[in-house]
């Protein structure tokens, strides 16, 4: 049937199933890790030795020995860090694991004296040659930022690590050295000057080679990650957002998120056919993608497919955030995931909503104080703002953010007052004062965009913090009642995870285990805003619309809620820029179409 959800005959129908780690990479990942580790103990400690090749192995010339060591070290630093991306099939992690390997053997039987070392090195290598076809993963988007990042995490790992190598021959140290005077040493040795402790015999060449390679290394690969090719995130290009608004305009009215597909800071992948598109960002290795897939809900499993194959090729880990039932179960069934329910969207229907009656009494009263305190409201679709006021309105909400970085991903445009967007819905608060502000007699904003053709789906809500409580109650109550004169028959709100443990666990009747999941989520509510969400939406007496996270394995639910905690902003690992030099969110980019709108009015 046209328009309904897409099936097809078991006996033809592909499952498709995600990038499932394979046994392969994931166990050979494993090793790595271990053999990095047995390099590590081999270069660090001089006593981690059980070879009967060790006597035959002392005629080797004696300055080799602290090389070896530095070799061996550094090896099992590198083959640590690789192990990673060895599990994600990273064919970039092959190549130089194919390297080491053997530079790793050498060191384990010229040092250490193990002929077991070096054998499991080269057992390790085996399995890597023998199943190269198995990495052939992509390369992630990246920035300069992960230069910074390998600079502080190295940095920090080689001077604990060089604590440890000092520290490790007790015997042949001259005299009792300070915990100082070692950490001094091991600053001195990263940069391969010479410290205050002092060894018996050949331990000073030792300890100094293995320092001298861990600054050497935290060099390298800080410069190789600062200086080589940058692969930033994908983007939207002019003419994938505007076959996303082309999709949009025929079949946005099938969900609030869909709107919100057009950050610029997604990339999309489209169905064969082009009438479907699924767009998303990647973050931290997770394929994140939100809502449901725009367009034609027949062409669903065309983009879905393209998604996986992205996914795949990458070796990404694929995952939905906040699709509807509807989508749950196209994805589910089209790749195999599984879904789990992450919370309720608020949506109020606009004929059904009125002030009257004992359930909205305190929003009533609560309007009403306000409105009596001088505060006005004003709502209207961005294109009605003259460009000044709009200024002034897009500078006021930055301004009012309250956070170094713009919080949001799947419920967020990230932008306000874009000429593409003149059809989104601003609703603003004013307050007449003898002395106005830096933003005249503005007081509050409420961000609205399109859903479909007779719906809005909340953006943002910002305030200024002088301002009187109530100004979002306040505004939403405007934008409602306004809503009929605007073509608006329904509102969506804001997104309440787990909503319903919140609701079921206050219940009389309710369970240990249920009403213990509810205190955590109040509890986690003081840095979350669980709680607080569900309390507000509910005051508007919503009805309430299910979202879920499609996810690939229980395994991977800890490392999505990350990367979706990256996403929504709620989590930050690059240092802030100043706000002089930060860019800003919104990009002003015209489509030709809005211009051509714009200029016809203007005439």
């Amino acid at each position: 049937m046209s328009g309904g959800v897409p099936t097809k005959p078991t006996s033809v129908r592909r499952v498709l199933r995600g990038p499932r780690p394979e046994t392969v990479p994931l166990l050979v990942g494993r090793a790595c890790a271990l053999v990095g580790l047995l390099d590590i103990a081999a270069g660090v400690f001089p006593r981690f030795r059980h070879s009967r090749m060790h006597a035959l192995a002392e005629v080797l010339p004696g300055a080799f020995g602290p090389f070896a060591a530095a070799l061996s070290l550094s090896a099992g630093v590198l083959l640590l860090l690789l192990a990673h991306g060895l599990k994600r099939r990273k064919r970039r992690a092959w190549r130089a694991a194919v390297a080491l390997l053997p530079l790793g053997a050498v060191a384990q039987f010229t040092y250490r004296h193990s002929v077991i070392g070096m054998l499991i090195s080269l057992a390790l290598l085996l399995p890597l040659l023998r199943h190269r076809d198995q990495f052939a993963a992509l390369p992630d988007p990246r920035s300069r930022w992960r230069a910074l990042a390998n600079f502080v995490l190295m940095g920090a790992g080689s001077l604990v690590l060089g604590l440890v190598v000092v520290n490790a021959h007790p015997h042949r140290m001259v005299g009792d050295p300070s915990l100082a005077d070692r950490l001094t040493h091991v600053l001195y040795g990263l940069f391969g000057v010479e410290g205050p402790v002092d060894y018996r015999g050949d331990t000073s060449w030792t300890v100094a080679f293995s320092l001298g390679a861990l600054g050497l290394l935290t060099a390298i690969t800080t410069s190789y990650l600062a200086f080589r090719p940058e692969h930033p995130a994908a983007r939207l290009t002019e003419d994938d957002e505007a076959r996303l608004r082309a999709l949009l305009a025929r079949h946005g009215g099938r969900d609030s998120l869909g709107h919100f597909a057009l950050r610029r800071d997604k990339a999309v992948v489209f169905s064969p056919s082009g009438k479907a598109a699924v767009t998303y960002r990647v973050v931290s290795g997770v394929m994140l993608a939100s809502g449901d897939p725009i367009g034609d809900v027949e062409a669903w499993p065309g983009a879905i497919e393209r998604f996986m194959d992205e996914a795949r090729a990458h070796s990404w880990t694929p995952a939905v955030m906040g699709c509807s039932e509807t989508g749950g179960e196209v994805w589910t069934r089209e790749t195999g995931l599984d879904a789990l329910e992450l919370g309720d969207e608020a949506v109020v229907d606009v004929a059904d909503f009125s002030l009257a009656g004992r359930a909205m009494r305190n929003v009533r009263q609560m309007v009403k104080r306000i409105e009596r305190a001088g505060y006005e409201t004003r709502v209207r679709r961005v294109a009605d703002l003259g460009g000044a006021e709009l200024d002034r309105v897009r500078r006021a909400a930055d301004d009012w953010r309250g956070t170094d970085t713009e919080r949001g991903f799947s419920m967020a445009l990230g932008r306000i007052g874009d000429p593409s967007d003149g059809d989104c819905l601003i609703a603003t608060a004013h307050k007449q004062e003898a002395e106005p502000g830096e933003y005249g007699d503005l007081k509050a904003i409420l961000h609205f965009v399109p859903w479909g053709t007779d719906g809005v789906s909340l953006d943002l809500m910002r305030r200024d913090r002088s301002a009187d409580p109530g100004m979002n109650e306040l505004l939403i109550v405007a934008a409602l009642q306004a809503a009929p004169k605007l073509g608006i028959a329904r509102v969506s709100l804001n997104f309440a995870m787990f909503r319903a443990a919140l609701a079921r666990g206050e219940k009389i009747g309710a369970g240990p285990v249920l009403r213990a999941w509810r205190g955590l989520l109040v509890f986690l509510s003081r840095w979350f805003q669980i709680e607080s969400l569900y309390r507000f939406n509910a005051k508007f007496r919503p009805r309430w619309e299910p979202r879920f996270v499609v996810y690939r394995a229980s395994a991977d639910l800890p490392r999505i809620g990350f990367a979706a905690m990256q996403a929504e902003g709620f989590v930050t690992l690059a240092p802030p820029l100043p706000r002089f030099l930060r860019r800003r969110t919104t990009t002003r980019r015209p489509c030709a179409h809005r211009v051509a709108e714009q200029g016809a009015r203007a005439a």
